[in-house]
C-alpha cells in the first residue's frame, strides 16, 4: 500500500473518541451574542466619547468667550405723571360730622376705661350720594356735649331712608372696645330680631328723634357677636306683623 492510499484509509476511519457532530445553530446563536456584545460596547464607547467631545467643546467656548452681562433694559418713552383716579364707588362709611344729628342714645355698657358708650346720628354732606344725609355714629361720651368717635356706618347707594335695614355694622373691638352690632330700619317697625345658630336674639330698638319711621337698633354684644351670624334680620309692626322676609 503507497503512502496515498494509507492517508486516505486514516481519514475514513472514525476517531477513537467518537466527537459529535457539531451543533451549527449554537455555534452561530454564540457567534451573534458576540457580535452584539461587541456592537453595544462600541455603541457605549461612542456615546462616552460624544460626551466627551461635547464637554471640551463646550469648555473651550467657555474659556473663549468672556461671560455674558446682563442687558440694560429697553429704553421706554417717558410717560407723563397723571392723578389718581377716583374710586369707582364711595365708601360704605363716608365720613360724618361730630356733632349728633339727635338724640345720643345710651347703648346701656361701657368701654374701656369704664368710659360709656353711645349711639347717635350725624349729618353727611357728600356730593356723590345727594340721597344720603346721615349715617350712625357709636362713640364714647367724654364729657358733656363731648363725643370720642369709635364707629361711623352709613348707606351709599340709594336713598338712605328707603324701606328696610341700612347701616348694618359692628362686631368688632376698636381700641379695646367691643362695639356692638348695629343698624336703623326705615319703616314702622317696633321690633328688630334674627336667630344665631337657631337660637332667637332680639335687639334693643330706638325711634330716632328726628324722624320717628326711623328706629336704631343694637344687639348686646353677649348674644351677637359679628353681623354675619344674623339669620336673618326681621323687623315687625305695633301690631306684630312682619315687615321684612
Amino acid at each position: 500500500m503507497t503512502d496515498l492510499e494509507t492517508l486516505r484509509s486514516a481519514l475514513r476511519e472514525p476517531p477513537a473518541d467518537g466527537f459529535a457532530e457539531p451543533d451549527l445553530g449554537a455555534i452561530m446563536t454564540k457567534g451573534r451574542r458576540i457580535r452584539r456584545r461587541r456592537r453595544l460596547a462600541t455603541g457605549a464607547g461612542g456615546v462616552a466619547a460624544a460626551v466627551v467631545t461635547v464637554l471640551v467643546i463646550v469648555g473651550a467656548v467657555a474659556l473663549r468667550e468672556p461671560a455674558q452681562q446682563p442687558l440694560p433694559p429697553a429704553a421706554s418713552a417717558p410717560v407723563a405723571s397723571a392723578p389718581a383716579p377716583a374710586p369707582a364707588s364711595p365708601s360704605i362709611t363716608a365720613a360724618p360730622s361730630d356733632a349728633p344729628f339727635g338724640d345720643v342714645i345710651p347703648l346701656g355698657y361701657k368701654g374701656e376705661g369704664g368710659r360709656e358708650l353711645v349711639i347717635y346720628a350725624s349729618e353727611i354732606d357728600e356730593p356723590s350720594m345727594p340721597d344720603v344725609r346721615f349715617g350712625l355714629q357709636v362713640a364714647y361720651r367724654t364729657g358733656a356735649g363731648e363725643y370720642e368717635a369709635l364707629l361711623a356706618a352709613n348707606e351709599f347707594k340709594g336713598s338712605d331712608r328707603s324701606f328696610g335695614f341700612h347701616a348694618v355694622d359692628g362686631g368688632d373691638v376698636i381700641r379695646g372696645t367691643f362695639v356692638p352690632v348695629f343698624g336703623y330700619f326705615s319703616g314702622p317697625a317696633v321690633r328688630v330680631t334674627s336667630t344665631v345658630r337657631g337660637k332667637p336674639v332680639e335687639a334693643k330698638v330706638i325711634p330716632w328723634s328726628e324722624d320717628p319711621s326711623v328706629v336704631i337698633f343694637w344687639f348686646s354684644p353677649g348674644q351677637v357677636e359679628s353681623p354675619y351670624v344674623l339669620t336673618p334680620l326681621v323687623a315687625y309692626d305695633a301690631k306684630g306683623q312682619r315687615l321684612t322676609k
